[in-house]
């Protein structure tokens, strides 16, 4: 049988991490729970055995269940019958076998029902299935609401709730409404508490809710009244089972069809307070989105890597002029270069999963016992990493998701325009990862901060000085002078004159260099590391095609920053595109 996991190599290396030894000692207690749980593991190599079988199944059933139904997914659509969401009948096929097969709560504790995996598998298993079916990816993916649950809920929540995660009840976040959409300060939907009845009640319309509808939702709403910002909002739990929410509409969309997004009437809604008030957006919903941009990164690079390999597909049946079009240097320039960016993706998606792992796991550790002054100290760099990465992460795949999908669809010419290829589906698909969860230019604002604190920069030396292998040293010189002409261009803005908004106007230039020269790093430990036959020597070629690429860009960024004055801020501020 056809298995996503075992047709795929580069996947295969991130079962296993330089990190993930030390992640999986401290969240199975130095292997101690084993004592007094037979499920739990034994040893390091005794988990890595496990998780790799979760992987397998995962892969398997992407392949066989969920990649098939896809099509008739996306042209069935979710509906709304009785003001609630019913699923296209192949995605309730599809949840219904991930229950079944237990694949709910990977990464919640045991104590819970969950498996207590890493986030690195669990983001493993979201980019598996953002390559069957990326509106699926949503649905599953949401189970990160669970991991917000864990961090800031009361015990009695958690023993309320995330079994119910573990054994397949779904999730969603209530954030953004009509006029509140990236600006989650603007939320208006109200809470208040009933004296009377011992509980909050929830009033209001949210719009744009991925999975709106289900079992357990996390909502943010205003609970102070008189407030007009951040300060004034509180985090919620709302259970389906009261039945005291309307889906008044399911947005006829794009792309992700699968995905139900709906427009959700809060009526005297009963809901539960997580954590304390006024932290809503300001800590909870902070670190939600953070998990959830993780996800998308994992989509992402699943889009990519099914859009990938329908063209590769394509150029080597298609034939013209006597011989298949994979032989013809346009063609085979965009297949290097497509797959190149989704090896880069995929390394800084578990390269990021891990970090976050990394700060989350020692949170939960302090919660047991006290940290050693070294282990705060980790966690205090594993969270400022994961900080810089998760919107580099969020922002690189994502455009790199659109533009494999759209260079599958050139490849396919005429044809890629017909309904009758599957690669339409992932264009459209693809399209809406750089927009939700934080647009491509909100990733750039919460970028600048790894830019001005040099984050990037002390990421870029650290990566210098990893072994190397003697055929990849020439690479690394490359690497070492991108660094330094990226050094050059950061402070060149920061010591203009009106540096502030010249740092702005230049952020997205200023993360794409950092970007490329990180994700090309990762690119080439992943060549000095491989233990697999040939895999070092694929993985140089790889990392100097990335980098070529990557090269000119910063070169061509580096000549643009130094080319813009004051005069030319103000042609952009002030021109008038009505005129």
């Amino acid at each position: 049988m056809a298995n996503f996991l075992l047709d795929n190599k580069d996947l295969q290396y991130y079962l296993d991490h330089e990190l993930l030894k030390k992640i999986v000692t401290l969240k199975e207690n130095n292997f101690k729970d084993a004592e007094n749980d037979e499920s739990a593991p034994v040893n390091y190599d005794d988990a890595l055995e496990g998780y790799n079988k979760v992987m397998e199944i995962i892969g398997e059933i992407c392949a066989n269940t969920l990649a098939p139904n896809a099509e008739g997914v996306d042209a069935e659509g979710p509906q709304v019958v009785d003001d609630h969401v019913v699923y296209a009948s192949g995605t309730q096929e599809n949840h219904d076998m991930m229950k079944q097969a237990g694949l709910y709560g990977l990464s919640l504790p045991r104590e819970y029902g969950g498996m207590n995996m890493p986030l690195a598998h669990f983001s493993m298993a979201s980019e598996l299935i953002g390559r069957a079916d990326a509106g699926f990816s949503n649905i599953y993916g949401l189970q990160d609401c669970a991991e917000t649950i864990n961090e800031f809920a009361s015990e009695e929540q958690k023993q309320e709730y995330l079994p119910r995660v573990s054994k397949g009840e779904t999730c969603a976040m209530d954030l953004t409404e009509p006029d509140a959409g990236s600006d989650l300060q603007a939320v208006q939907l109200k809470a208040h508490y009933d004296e009377e009845k011992g509980t909050w009640i929830l009033n209001g319309v949210k719009r744009f809710i991925t999975n709106g509808d289900a079992d357990i939702s996390l909502v943010l709403a205003r609970s102070e009244e008189g407030t007009h910002d951040g300060r004034g909002l509180s985090l919620f739990v709302y259970d389906r089972k009261h039945m005291a929410v309307k889906v008044r509409r399911i947005e006829h969309k794009f792309g992700i069809i699968g995905s139900p997004t709906c427009e959700l009437v809060f009526t005297d809604a009963p809901a539960e307070l997580v954590g304390s008030r006024k932290l809503g957006l300001i800590r909870y919903v902070m670190g939600l989105m953070n998990a959830a941009r993780l996800g998308i990164g994992a989509q992402s690079v699943g889009i990519a890597e099914v859009s990938y390999r329908e063209g590769l597909q394509y150029a080597k049946e298609r034939k013209q002029f006597g011989k298949a079009i994979i032989e013809f240097p346009a063609v085979y320039e965009l297949l290097s270069n497509m797959k190149a960016r989704i090896c880069a993706s995929r390394a800084m998606l578990y390269e990021t999963a891990n970090n976050v792992d990394m700060y989350k796991t020692y949170f939960h550790v302090s919660k047991k016992r006290k940290l050693t002054p070294e282990e705060r100290a980790e966690m205090k760099y594993h969270t400022k990493i994961a900080d810089a990465y998760t919107p580099l992460l969020k922002m690189m795949s994502s455009e790199y998701a659109n533009s494999v999908a759209y260079d599958s669809l050139q490849i396919h010419g005429g044809s890629g325009f017909m309904m009758d290829y599957p690669i339409q589906r992932h264009v459209r698909d693809a399209r809406i990862t750089n927009i939700y969860e934080g647009t491509t230019q909100l990733q750039v604002v919460a970028a600048i901060k790894g830019i001005a604190a040099g984050t990037y920069e002390e990421k870029m030396k650290e990566y210098e000085g990893i072994k190397c292998l003697a055929m990849n040293k020439p690479l690394l010189e490359r690497l070492t002078n991108m660094r330094k002409q990226y050094e050059e261009m950061v402070s060149y803005v920061t010591e203009l004159d009106n540096a502030n908004e010249f740092l702005d106007f230049h952020a997205r230039r200023l993360a794409e260099m950092a970007g490329h020269i990180i994700f090309a790093h990762l690119m080439l430990r992943r060549s000095n590391t491989s233990k697999v036959e040939g895999d070092s020597e694929e993985y140089h070629t790889l990392t100097n095609i990335y980098l070529n690429d990557g090269e000119a860009k910063n070169n061509g960024y580096a000549s643009y920053i130094k080319s813009v004055n004051v005069a030319d801020l103000d042609m952009f501020r002030d021109i008038k595109l009505d005129k």
